[in-house]
């Protein structure tokens, strides 16, 4: 069992850290709310098609933002300080709205076309259902810090990466079930569960955000640290 402690831990981790980063801020429970009222115009096999759609899409931008996420930055001149302190700020945002918001649920806005061809369904389950409502900057952001580094060792790297794949994965499963029985769910939360779900997500996005901003401050000012010794 020894031998097999570090892959397991080096497996866990990620999956782990993964799940505790992005849960909260894609926060499936909050989002249920707006998707019912998006898809009030839907059969119910039309609701359970696009929710099936939104987290297919989930799971291919944030896998995609992990992986590769820090190749674009690199392309573009961009560091992973400067991602994490724009991200942070970001997510403190986020995290300050929804904890000064009303307790009334947002306003239902339907959208004025019926989405009755899959070029319609498509369209509207990745905009807005599944970008901004569900993964927006602060998700995207995160998802690209957790794969800025992937350590060097082979068996490390393969661990990390599954990890990282299972936990965004467990992420994309939980926004699907939210978002499939969002009906279900408000109605066992009830006002007053929705209204608590919602202002402790909020606040661990807040502490979140504060992290990855003082990450990103570390790394900026070792950054400034380094070329100030050369």
């Amino acid at each position: 069992m020894n031998p097999l402690s570090p892959e397991i831990r080096q497996f866990m981790e990620p999956l782990l850290l993964a799940v505790a980063a992005l849960l909260p801020i894609v926060n499936p429970l909050g989002g249920a709310p707006i998707f019912l009222a998006k898809t009030a115009d839907l059969t119910s096999e039309q609701h359970d098609d696009l929710a099936r759609r939104v987290a297919i899409n989930c799971f291919v931008l944030l896998l995609v933002s992990t992986f590769i996420g820090a190749y674009v930055l690199d392309f573009f001149g961009l560091s992973i300080p400067a991602v994490q302190v724009a991200g942070g700020v970001v997510v403190c945002a986020m995290g300050w709205n929804l904890l000064n918001e009303p307790d009334r649920p947002p306003t239902a806005v339907q959208d004025a076309a019926r989405a009755s061809t899959p070029a319609d369904m498509a369209r509207r389950a990745f905009y807005p259902l599944t970008m901004p409502l569900t993964v927006g900057p602060g998700s995207i952001s995160v998802a690209i810090t957790l794969g800025a580094n992937p350590p060097s060792n082979v068996r490390a790297l393969i661990a990390t990466s599954v990890g990282h794949i299972v936990g965004i994965l467990i992420v994309v499963m939980a926004v699907f079930l939210c978002y499939r029985y969002s009906d279900r769910v408000l109605r066992k939360l009830g006002d007053v569960g929705a209204v608590v779900v919602a202002r402790l997500m909020a606040f661990i996005l807040l502490c979140i955000g504060v992290q990855i901003l003082w990450n990103g401050v570390g790394g900026l000012f070792a950054t400034l640290h380094d070329a100030s010794t050369r």
